[in-house]
């Protein structure tokens, strides 16, 4: 096996999994995070000589899986999917009920992350999720850090007040 071969295995083998959730959150379905995953992992080993000298190879993967993402979304828009939850209408139910309160609480809080628009959902995952500082996640979604602060305040926002809503429900 060539050395380019074993540096990529060793990626996939160290950074799949840690991928492969930030696509589930970020699609909401974990057999299309799992496709999602693959066609970036497929893209990147295509190019792995100009991924592997990247600064971080990994932001360049997560990128392409980012862009993978967007793709599938403008493909399938017209599509029934979640709806939003600043108009107060019923997000369908994904997950089936659970006599545990932290279940439906994270299932709550899934649904609303599912809710929000693609951008801010994105800088979430990154952000708070996958853990990566303002710059990083700039550099993933390429924009600027005002614009990952900005879309980062507007998904929090809408998170809150989705919280806030369910709190009072109960």
């Amino acid at each position: 096996m060539s050395r380019p071969d074993e540096e990529f295995r060793s990626f996939v083998a160290v950074r799949a999994a840690a991928l492969h959730r930030s696509a589930y959150l970020l699609c909401g379905d974990w057999y299309l995070a799992q496709d999602l995953v693959q066609e970036a992992l497929a893209k990147a080993y295509s190019h792995w000589g100009r991924v592997a000298r990247a600064d971080s190879p990994e932001a360049y993967v997560r990128r392409i899986v980012v862009n993978e993402a967007n793709r599938h979304w403008r493909r399938h828009r017209h599509r029934a999917g979640v709806v939003d939850i600043r108009h107060d209408r019923p997000v369908p139910d994904g997950v089936a009920p659970d006599a545990s309160d932290d279940v439906v609480v994270r299932a709550g809080i899934f649904q609303a992350l599912l809710a929000l628009p693609a951008r801010q959902r994105a800088t979430v995952v990154l952000r708070y999720l996958d853990g990566l500082t303002e710059r990083e996640t700039a550099a993933v979604l390429n924009c600027s850090e005002g614009t990952v602060k900005s879309q980062t305040s507007r998904a929090l926002a809408t998170l809150k007040t989705y919280l806030a809503r369910e709190e009072a429900i109960r």
